[in-house]
């Protein structure tokens, strides 16, 4: 069995230290468990609102509460006490004693005008800790005593008579008629309407209100784009066995049990969730949740307040805004965290069942400037690190997360229902040429062909002779020019449409050959292509690289949205691609060069395979940047030659080296992944300690695997991380040792020109043509780590 007991608030407290007040708090013991809650600083009525568990084994057992009053230098002051037998609570109306006031009592039992407020009940089962408080929430308070009641039998009559109102309250549940001090009355309701389990008990009609506001807010939706993550970084990028609509009632309905489940993982106290309210004329949907966060190795138990703001939500994607202050801590109120919650579909599974996709970033908000700016991110990074590996953990026993070989055995179905739209040449000749230009050629030929067929053969005069006639006025010769430049134009389109119906030769349906790391792209669509033509459309094509490998889809006439539904498949590789590259060209004749409406890169290492599953993919350039172009793909990377990917990797990798190469055990690929935000499939090959050479040697350690180079360094708390790619590396070159190497060979790894931007932290030199330049040295074993 469970005792559940709730400390809300007291009053009267005597001032047990010189400012006159007190630092009171209450301990808690049954049998050998024992709970206290947090101090009050400087209050003589202190309000606490905190909530106790404990196993209950024998029903004789007393609840001794005592309230102390906190002090720094000595032994904490006794201020009173009271005892309550469990038996009582399990023989009550409920099995519940309600909200009651009780006078505490000194250890020699004399009386002391002291009241606290506990509310306490009991649930049978223990898995059934949601149950709602059945306590009476009305009952008002006993009367006071008078601070200066001097004879015993007035103590003794006041003692009794207090008692058989307690009694009275264990053993019935009724309500005790309002005293003369309103005062007292409103002392009792406050606990009751502030606290934080009041969603608890949430009606029908509140639950409601809710999907009222939900339903609102979709139909104000405008159609706004999903806000991007913000800039701090990713907290958690997962899918999920779930309907979006259903994540988005998990995580901020106020029935949810999740958030009170979360508090008590993570020790957070005194949680109290306001309701969600409209806000500047019903265009925003907030509501402000507190609590008092668990103390750390550097920080004292502090009370959070998060402003949570709908941004957007439309049924299927939905986006909050939560603005987290923490005012009590040092330099708190220079600066507020924000965490945006983004929620949208994710890929159908084979099952028939919805998954939603979410994710998690975040951003420090300063208020204002401080020299403590990057202590105090390092510090939010972390705290926010350890608090979402928590929630992460909740969330996958509550809900199942998306296994990515779920998604990969969706893949042939996701690709067979791609069906390219076969289209004639005679209903593309109509669509391309059937346009002003077309129409007006077409016009004045007939117009004159029709005049020559009336006119007379006109007198030979001028410089003509047989054979030769020319314009005889001006306005003649005007005619004659426009009908020149109307038929070079028309059989430019002519010749356009019959080259490209040529080359149309797309690479759709072209199957891979080979076994090894298979790449497959599925090109479903674009959107907001520039248009390059007076007509306002493009004739759009795509081309995808990949190690040095390309695919070109088909060209789609007169299209600023074109729908291409091709499929393209790379031969196989012997390691997993690194970088998709795409491009976007308007085609123009043969003769002419196609000019680029936009680019992207896909980045393998930075994105996780199960997201690229259904993605936009936004281009790049002035054209594209200008109409906000993009691309939806579905990209999957899949490996045929089973699960010895890292023993075969590392069998090649000891020929070429000459040396024995272990294989990494799971914890030290797992952390290395972790440590630079890699998939799962990427492993460690080795990793060697060294100097990073920029203005001053930085020692740390160097990490090789099949797709990247990293480094990490961990300087008295200052952090240097980066990594850029193999295929990025256009040179590796070792300089000689000298005295400013210490004596040590330098190796230099020269970049590709504008390639690893993200990494230009690290780099020592860039030179004109932009490659980077980085220096290692003082490596342990140099010839190792060389070759």
């Amino acid at each position: 069995m469970k005792l559940i007991v709730g400390v809300i608030e007291a009053r009267n407290i005597p001032a047990m230290d010189v400012n006159g007040f007190s630092d009171p708090y209450v301990k808690l013991q049954l049998g050998k468990q024992r709970h206290k809650t947090k101090v009050v600083k400087k209050t003589l009525n202190p309000s606490w609102g905190e909530e106790f568990s404990f196993k209950v084994e024998d029903l004789n057992e007393e609840l001794l509460i005592t309230v102390l009053d906190e002090d720094k230098y000595f032994n904490d002051d006794f201020v009173g006490q009271l005892k309550v037998s469990v038996s009582q609570v399990f023989d009550a109306h409920n099995k519940s004693l309600g909200t009651v006031w009780y006078s505490l009592h000194p250890r020699n039992k004399k009386l002391k005008n002291k009241e606290c407020a506990l509310r306490k009940h009991e649930d049978m089962d223990v898995k059934d800790i949601s149950r709602s408080f059945s306590g009476s929430s009305n009952s008002s308070s006993p009367p006071r005593q008078d601070d200066n009641v001097s004879s015993k039998e007035e103590k003794s009559s006041a003692q009794k008579s207090l008692a058989g109102r307690i009694t009275q309250m264990f053993n019935r549940n009724f309500d005790i008629g309002p005293t003369t001090s309103t005062r007292s009355t409103d002392l009792m309701e406050m606990p009751e309407i502030s606290r934080a389990d009041v969603f608890d008990n949430k009606s029908d009609d509140q639950s409601s209100s809710f999907e009222e506001a939900m339903e609102a807010l979709c139909s104000r939706d405008q159609g706004s784009e999903i806000p991007s993550n913000l800039p701090g970084g990713v907290l958690l990028d997962q899918l999920y066995v779930i309907a979006p609509k259903e994540l988005n009632f998990l995580l901020f309905s106020p029935d949810s049990s999740f958030p009170r489940s979360l508090a008590e993982v993570q020790g957070s106290t005194d949680p109290q969730i306001g309701p969600w309210k409209f806000e500047n004329g019903g265009e925003s949907l907030k509501r402000i949740y507190s609590y008092i966060r668990a103390p750390t190795k550097l920080i004292k138990a502090v009370k959070a307040t998060e402003e949570q703001t709908y941004i957007k939500a439309d049924g299927k994607t939905f986006a909050v805004l939560a603005s987290v202050s923490t005012p009590d801590v040092m330099y708190g109120s220079t600066f507020k965290v924000e965490v945006l919650y983004c929620i949208s579909p994710g890929p159908e599974l084979p099952s028939g069942e919805e998954s939603s996709h979410l994710v998690i970033s975040w951003r420090m908000n300063f208020l204002q400037s401080t020299m403590m700016k990057s202590m105090i991110e390092n510090g939010a990074r972390q705290g926010l690190k350890e608090s979402f590996e928590q929630f992460t953990t909740l969330l996958e026993q509550t809900i199942k997360p998306v296994d990515s070989k779920d998604i990969g055995l969706n893949k042939e179905q996701i690709l067979g229902s791609l069906q390219a739209e076969p289209q004639s040449d005679w209903k593309l000749a109509v669509q391309y040429f059937a346009n002003f230009t077309m129409v007006s050629t077409v016009f004045m030929s007939l117009y004159v062909i029709v005049h020559i067929c009336l006119a007379a053969p006109s007198t030979i005069q001028g410089l003509e002779f047989l054979g030769l006639d020319l314009p005889d006025s001006i306005g003649e010769f005007i005619v004659c020019g426009i009908l020149v430049l109307q038929g070079e134009r028309v059989l430019q389109l002519i010749s356009r449409f019959m080259h490209a119906r040529v080359q149309k030769g797309s690479d759709h349906g072209v199957k891979a050959q080979g076994d090894g790391w298979l790449l497959t792209v599925a090109l479903i669509e674009g959107s907001n292509l520039a248009a390059v033509d007076s007509s306002g459309y493009c004739d759009p094509y795509v081309v995808f690289t990949c190690n040095g490998k390309t695919r070109t889809s088909s060209i789609k006439y007169q299209k600023s949205a074109p729908q291409w539904n091709e499929i393209f498949e790379f031969d196989a590789m012997k390691e997993p691609p690194s970088v998709l590259d795409l491009e976007v060209f308007d085609f123009d004749g043969p003769f002419d060069e196609a000019t680029s409406l936009g680019h992207a890169e896909v980045n393998f290492v930075r994105s996780n395979i199960s997201d690229l599953a259904d993605v936009w993919v936004p281009l790049h350039g002035k054209l594209a940047q200008a109409c906000q172009s993009k691309l939806h793909l579905r990209i999957f990377v899949e490996n045929t030659r089973g699960g010895n990917v890292v023993t075969e990797y590392l069998r090649k990798m000891e020929k070429e080296v000459g040396k024995k190469i272990n294989v990494r055990s799971p914890q030290t690929n797992s952390a290395f992944q972790k440590l630079f935000g890699l998939p799962p499939e990427e492993f460690l090959i080795n990793d060697f300690t060294c100097h990073l050479k920029r203005k001053m040697p930085l020692q740390g350690r160097l990490f090789l695997s099949p797709r990247i180079i990293g480094f990490h360094a961990n300087l008295f708390g200052h952090k240097t991380k980066f990594f850029f790619l193999w295929e990025d590396i256009e040179d590796i070159q070792v300089l000689p040792p000298t005295l400013a190497s210490m004596g040590s060979p330098v190796i230099v790894v020269t970049l590709r020109p504008g390639r690893g931007m993200d990494a230009r932290h690290g780099a020592k030199t860039r030179d004109e043509e932009g490659r980077l330049k980085f220096h290692y040295q003082s490596f342990v074993s140099f010839n190792v780590a060389y070759r």
